[in-house]
């Protein structure tokens, strides 16, 4: 059933792509604002921390990257996609190079500072809701494993309008994903549902990690 997922959320995103190109709509986005406001939420997680190394589960076309490097960012960045046409985009627009990298997968190859993965949650594509969910679980563990000092994802949230809900997304309940990673990771987390979107975002810290030092993130 795992690769039946992910060959669903592969096939999904390279038409998105093929249709809009890298754009947020290519990304299954509404618009770009919605983008940047989506990756602000994440900035909260590593702002102060410039130097420190970033992996993206689910990278896209590397918009994240791009806006990390706005803010003044400086660490290094790992980009991973299902989709090779993904990452052909962010290749094309962004290159390689001893700062950033982009690769093909779900499994992180190395440990990073911090790990995000912004929508990839949410494309059900016709899974069984119950897979669905061992898929999102699985998801976020891995997050949690190949961070070394926190994680962070969104999701669309149960407490949007019903009447809008597409019955291909996955939405979840914030309040029963606020108490899983109290649960699992400590009391380090916070959870942001007031920036406007019918979604919310759960940043996680691991203990000890304010004084932690920068680790490399290899390509």
């Amino acid at each position: 059933m795992t690769e039946a997922i992910l060959a669903a959320v592969r096939a999904h995103y390279e038409a998105t792509l093929a249709a809009h190109g890298p754009t947020a709509q290519g990304v299954d986005w509404k618009d770009a604002a919605g983008q940047a406001l989506r990756h602000r939420q994440f900035l909260r997680l590593v702002e102060g921390d410039p130097e420190a190394s970033v992996l993206d589960l689910g990278c896209g076309y590397g918009d994240f990257l791009a806006f990390l490097r706005a803010q003044g960012h400086r660490g290094r960045y790992l980009g991973l996609d299902l989709a090779p046409a993904m990452l052909d985009a962010a290749r094309r627009l962004h290159g390689e190079g001893p700062g950033h990298a982009f690769r093909l997968g779900a499994t992180p190859p190395a440990l990073a500072d911090y790990a995000i993965a912004s929508g990839v949650l949410n494309v059900r594509r016709g899974a069984e809701v119950a897979a669905w969910a061992a898929h999102v679980e699985a998801t976020i563990e891995t997050l949690a494993r190949a961070s070394r000092r926190g994680f962070g994802f969104n999701m669309l949230s149960l407490h949007s309008d019903p009447a809008r809900r597409r019955a291909d997304l996955h939405y979840a309940d914030p309040v029963a994903m606020l108490a899983a990673m109290l649960a699992r990771h400590g009391r380090h987390v916070a959870l942001l549902q007031d920036y406007g979107l019918w979604e919310f975002t759960l940043l996680v810290r691991h203990a000890g990690s304010h004084t932690a030092s920068p680790t490399p993130l290899a390509p």
